[in-house]
This record gives C-alpha cells, sequence and structure tokens, in this order.
C-alpha cells in the first residue's frame, strides 16, 4: 500500500469544545504586510476531529488535515501540546 503524502500541520488554542468529538481550535500566525512591510496577525478558526473528546478549552493541540469528516471538520486533533492551567 502507498504512504500517504505528507499532511498539513497547525498549531493552535482550543476555544470551544461544546460539540461531541469536535473541537475549535484558534490558529494565529503572523504574515509581513505588502505594502508597509509590518507584520499582521492573521486568526483563523478550524473545527477538529476529537474522537475522545480530551480537549479542553484554553489547551494548546496540533492539529492534522484530514479525509472530510463532515461538513466544515477536515481536521483531526494529533496531540496535546500544552494543557491549559484552568481547574
Amino acid at each position: 500500500m502507498a504512504e500517504r503524502g505528507q499532511r498539513k500541520r497547525l498549531v493552535g488554542t482550543v476555544i470551544s469544545n461544546r460539540m461531541n468529538k469536535t473541537a475549535v481550535i484558534l490558529v494565529e500566525r503572523l504574515t509581513k504586510h505588502a505594502t508597509y512591510k509590518k507584520y499582521v496577525r492573521r486568526r483563523a478558526k478550524y473545527m477538529a476531529h476529537d474522537p475522545r473528546n480530551v480537549c479542553q478549552i484554553g489547551d494548546k493541540v496540533g492539529i492534522i488535515e484530514s479525509r472530510p469528516i463532515s461538513k466544515r471538520k477536515r481536521w483531526q486533533v494529533a496531540d496535546i501540546i500544552e494543557k491549559s492551567q484552568t481547574v
């Protein structure tokens, strides 16, 4: 069987985990403005598949792209990099 190609990998913060087996991840990146050459913060929200419901709000997680799981879910939670400090 052929190996799967390199999948995109992003790191972000969990901002919602209210849905069953789904977490909403906020990914921030810095891009340089074309005219002013100043760094601008860009944000994107991704819905990621979390089959064991282990993500909590505030966790820093890594996500990888996957096949379409539902209408808006195209990513999976790969690992939890850092747990949130809230109890």
